[in-house]
């Protein structure tokens, strides 16, 4: 079964909570990168990077970060390399950004999308596949030559 990060701030701890039991009911290998507890005083980097981290790594599969807008989990994830992060809160960008850009890990806001409606989004991303399509491979294979060349600088 696939292998999904999880984490939150404050903004979307409930979420964050709710979306790791539901996968686990559904047999998926949930690792949470936190918010442990509660606390309106964190900061969404400090558990954003580690899960960001994890995954470009190949420690898991997918991942799910959210905070009070989504933004700032986006904003964070996609600075860690080999992360293709993006702020969904509709179906269609949650499948097609898979299938067409690679996409591995959703953005959520806590206080933007309601639980059951980002329980859609999070299944939508989960079943979707990267198509392989050669034109998606070579606009993938641009945006991490950039990444490449920003490693380098």
């Amino acid at each position: 079964m696939m292998r999904v990060g999880i984490a939150a701030d404050h903004g979307g701890f409930g979420l964050k909570e709710l979306l790791a039991k539901a996968l686990r009911d559904l047999g998926y290998e949930v690792m949470d990168f936190g918010a442990s507890g509660l606390n309106p005083e964190d900061d969404y980097p400090d558990f954003v990077v580690p899960l960001a981290k994890a995954l470009s790594d190949g420690k898991v599969d997918r991942a799910v970060a959210i905070c009070g807008s989504g933004v700032g989990a986006c904003v964070a994830a996609n600075k860690v390399a080999g992360v293709r992060a993006s702020l969904i809160h509709e179906t269609f960008s949650a499948h097609q950004g898979v299938e067409d850009d690679d996409m591995n890990m959703i953005c959520l806001g806590g206080l933007v999308v309601g639980h059951a409606f980002a329980w859609e989004l999070v299944k939508t991303f989960l079943q979707a596949k990267f198509s392989g399509a050669e034109r998606f491979q070579r606009r993938l294979a641009k945006v991490v030559a950039l990444e490449n060349k920003e490693a380098k600088s």
